[in-house]
């Protein structure tokens, strides 16, 4: 029963207000800031602290925005009757959780806004708006893609073209340089969404929800974890290799240890809900860790003069 998860003495607890406010997930804001900025500055040597700054503020609004959203959009549905860390269900109170979201997207695209404005150049709000409609459509009405089982899809393109807009933000311009660090940073949060499916497999069954651990079983599933992060780290290998990558982007390897305990956790404990719902936290560790690591060998990659010289190239 709802009332016996959500008793006065946990729903109001520090606890399910921590598990729903989610603090270690808004290293997803953090992180494709940090690798795309980190990627202008690689590939061209520019750097604007401002930007930066106010892109930052702007990213951890959007993601407030998007657990806020999705919180509201799942209660209407009642995929959510059994979760205690939902806004929705500690308040009880769906519409002030709907406008508290509704704030977050306007002081995110406001500060967007203000970054076109600095450049006199519209494009990264209008990349930053399309970016937010593709993810309201993950899970909000009509569309709920979410609920057909591409929801990770959906995120992979949303991130890739917020990506772009801090790419553009900083370099005026978006090259091969800027796609790549996107698309390693959409690739990596796209992994944390499909680890977030594993203990919700019933609910979402239930619900109606196709999602891809309901649609695969949380066996294959687990299988298809493995083998996209062992892709990440082999993509990593296969760009260097083109000459697209600097040879410092291997120093990403560093956050090997996570993808394999990661993998362990999910493969171990796939079936079981209590021990596999907090695999999404194993993903996010891998995705900060890496990104972090990429963002270093970005920097490292503009002073390495001696590979400059050797291939032409502007990492």
């Amino acid at each position: 029963m709802l009332t016996d998860k959500l008793s006065p003495t946990t729903a109001y607890s520090h606890k399910p207000w921590l598990a729903a406010i989610k603090p270690p997930i808004y290293t997803v804001a953090v992180t494709p800031i940090i690798v795309a900025t980190a990627s202008a500055y690689g590939e061209l040597g520019l750097f604007d602290g401002l930007r930066f700054g106010l892109f930052l503020f702007a990213s951890v609004c959007m993601i407030a925005w998007m657990n806020l959203s999705n919180d509201v959009f799942d209660s209407d549905t009642g995929i959510d009757v059994n979760k205690a860390s939902s806004l929705v269900n500690i308040t009880g109170d769906r519409q002030l959780i709907f406008w508290l979201a509704n704030g977050f997207l306007a002081l995110g695209l406001g500060n967007i806004a203000l970054i076109s404005y600095l450049q006199q150049d519209w494009t990264v709000l209008g990349l930053l708006v399309v970016a937010a409609a593709i993810a309201y459509t993950y899970q909000g009405p009509p569309f709920r893609l979410g609920y057909l089982g591409i929801g990770e899809f959906v995120c992979f393109i949303a991130y890739l073209i917020t990506g772009l807009g801090v790419f553009y933000s900083q370099a005026n311009t978006i090259t091969l340089g800027g796609c790549l660090a996107s698309m390693w940073v959409a690739l990596t949060t796209s992994i944390i969404l499909f680890c977030s499916h594993f203990h919700q497999a019933e609910d979402d069954l239930a619900a109606g929800k196709k999602s891809p651990i309901v649609r695969l079983g949380t066996a294959l599933g687990a299988e298809v974890l493995t083998y996209s992060l062992v892709g990440v780290l082999v993509l990593t290998c296969g760009l260097i290799a083109f000459g697209l990558w600097s040879p410092w982007m291997l120093i990403t390897f560093g956050s090997a240890p996570f993808a394999l305990q990661l993998i362990n956790h999910v493969r171990t404990n796939h079936a079981d809900p209590d021990k596999v719902k907090n695999a999404k936290f194993f993903a996010v560790k891998f995705h900060f860790s890496s990104g972090i690591l990429l963002a270093i060998a970005y920097i490292l990659s503009y002073y390495d003069l001696s590979f400059l010289s050797v291939t032409g190239l502007t990492y």
